[in-house]
């Protein structure tokens, strides 16, 4: 009886997990496309709760439609402490945004014919030289820099300068980070180094800092007024806080490098340069002040595929774009970024000029950009981006931490049952009545099996709530706790199975 029962549960809880992965994972009908208002009012509806069950203090949102923008709102905090509300001239870390900008500064010289996509990069640089290379250096080219292919490593990651203290400079900081880790050419690496050093690079063919070169040939031609790759102490509003996976608040902070995520800027500036990147509208007239059409286009040429994980949801990466087709055929180039305490998105059609962008000062905001996304291309009438798998993931792992619950809990039902029936007692090895045979073949070994893999996920857990950021958490940032707590849950059962065992009688 006792094990029909049990065997109910684990098919019960297997059930259940089954058909949250199915509603999950499940394709979404594309919609025809409703009136703006219509969509901007669901946003005003949706984001405060959005960002209520995220824990997401601030947020921004801009769209663009036919290569203008169309629409912008704020919600939350600047700074949560203070009751400071974030507003649309308020400036923001973009992150990684930045490499979109910084590949049209580098473009403009390639239009220019100062840069060669195909020579090395090293025949540019005049004060600056790689640190010892474990492979050769005249592979490292531009093209490659752009599609994060020349071999270089991510970067120091987590490193916070106050604005006003000392800073390392630009070469000082490539020298650190500017690292072959594998063959130039080999295979996508994501590195924000590669771009720090297109910024060196900008700075030694134009003799001009990175900073005034961009101010003066990308952001102001494209309207982009409120945006600087330079901090200001005198911005008003001031630059908001960031806040971390775990709702720190983070004070504002500058890096050494500015090209692969110095840029701060209001949502309203971004959705300027996200129109500009379209082929519709005045943005489009805009642009081709700065990149003729053909050179806009390498933007979005595919340049290299994306393994792994980030593959999913972006296969393709041009320059300073992740490119991806919609399930419907439609081409999409976005680019996101994460830096202490912030994040940022943008998605862009193209072809039809229509965009989005989303800027918030949370690192908790993975879901919360997916599910805009998703009901973004719904109203637009367009198939769901690749990032809408993290709201099937979602849906996966609560059906993972449900079912590992309900298996635990049944297991502790049976215990607790045993133990009252005077089945079971507390006792380190096998207790014994006068009598009683041996123990069952196996069974200690079944107890060093369990007590082991208590302590494996018991030092697992500790070790995760010891870290400052964990992706799991940051992707996932309501399910991933929940899982742990599962998790810890079944630990402890299982410690519990090993001190109660069976009384084994004649």
């Amino acid at each position: 009886m006792r094990k029909s029962w049990y065997t109910t549960l684990c098919l019960l809880a297997a059930a259940l997990f089954e058909i949250t992965v199915f509603i999950g994972c499940h394709p979404e009908a594309s919609k025809e496309e409703a009136p703006r208002q219509a969509f901007t009012q669901s946003l005003e509806r949706d984001i405060p709760r959005w960002m209520k069950e995220y824990q997401v203090p601030g947020a921004a949102i801009a769209l663009v439609e036919e290569g203008e923008p169309v629409w912008a709102k704020t919600w939350g905090y600047a700074d949560q402490e203070a009751g400071r509300l974030l507003t649309l001239d308020t400036r923001c870390r973009v992150e990684s945004i930045s490499k979109s900008v910084t590949a049209w500064g580098v473009l403009k010289l390639v239009e220019e014919g100062r840069i060669d996509l195909n020579a090395p990069v090293t025949s540019y640089l005049k004060n600056w030289s790689f640190p010892p290379p474990a492979y050769p250096v005249k592979e490292v080219t531009v093209r490659r820099l752009l599609s994060h292919t020349a071999g270089l490593g991510l970067g120091t990651i987590g490193v916070l300068y106050p604005p006003e203290g000392p800073v390392p400079s630009l070469q000082e900081a490539l020298s650190k980070d500017a690292i072959l880790e594998r063959v130039p050419g080999s295979a996508f690496s994501y590195s924000n180094a590669g771009f720090n050093l297109l910024e060196l690079l900008i700075e030694e063919v134009t003799g001009t800092p990175f900073s005034d070169y961009m101010q003066e040939e990308v952001l102001t031609p494209l309207g982009m007024e409120r945006s600087s790759y330079i901090w200001d102490a005198g911005w008003n509003p001031p630059l908001p806080k960031g806040y971390s996976v775990s709702g720190k608040p983070i004070p504002p902070y500058v890096y050494p490098e500015k090209g692969a995520g110095g840029l701060f800027a209001t949502v309203e500036d971004i959705a300027r340069f996200v129109a500009a990147e379209g082929q519709k509208g005045t943005g489009d007239s805009l642009s081709q002040k700065i990149l003729s059409p053909r050179t806009k286009a390498l933007l979005f040429t595919p340049q290299t595929s994306i393994p792994g994980f980030y593959g999913l949801a972006f296969p393709f990466y041009g320059f300073g774009h992740f490119i991806e087709r919609f399930s419907d055929g439609t081409l999409a180039v976005s680019h996101g970024g994460q830096g202490s305490g912030w994040m940022s998105h943008f998605h862009l059609i193209p072809s039809a000029g229509d965009g989005i962008v989303i800027l918030t000062n949370s690192q908790r905001s993975w879901p919360l950009f997916a599910r805009v996304l998703r009901e973004w291309t719904r109203w637009k009438g367009y198939s769901a981006p690749g990032m809408s798998r993290i709201i099937w993931g979602e849906w996966v792992l609560w059906g993972l931490t449900v079912g590992i619950f309900l298996l635990a809990l049944g297991r502790g039902f049976i215990l607790l049952k045993g133990v009252l029936r005077k089945e079971r007692r507390f006792c380190l090895y096998l207790p014994k009545t006068p009598g009683a045979r041996k123990p069952p073949r196996g069974f200690y070994m079944a107890r060093v099996l369990k007590t082991t893999l208590a302590l494996f996920l018991l030092s697992g857990l500790i070790w995760a709530s010891a870290q400052k950021y964990l992706f799991l958490t940051a992707v996932f940032p309501v399910t991933a706790p929940a899982l742990g707590i599962s998790l810890l849950f079944v630990s402890l059962v299982l410690l519990w199975d090993v001190a109660v065992p069976r009384v084994v009688k004649v």
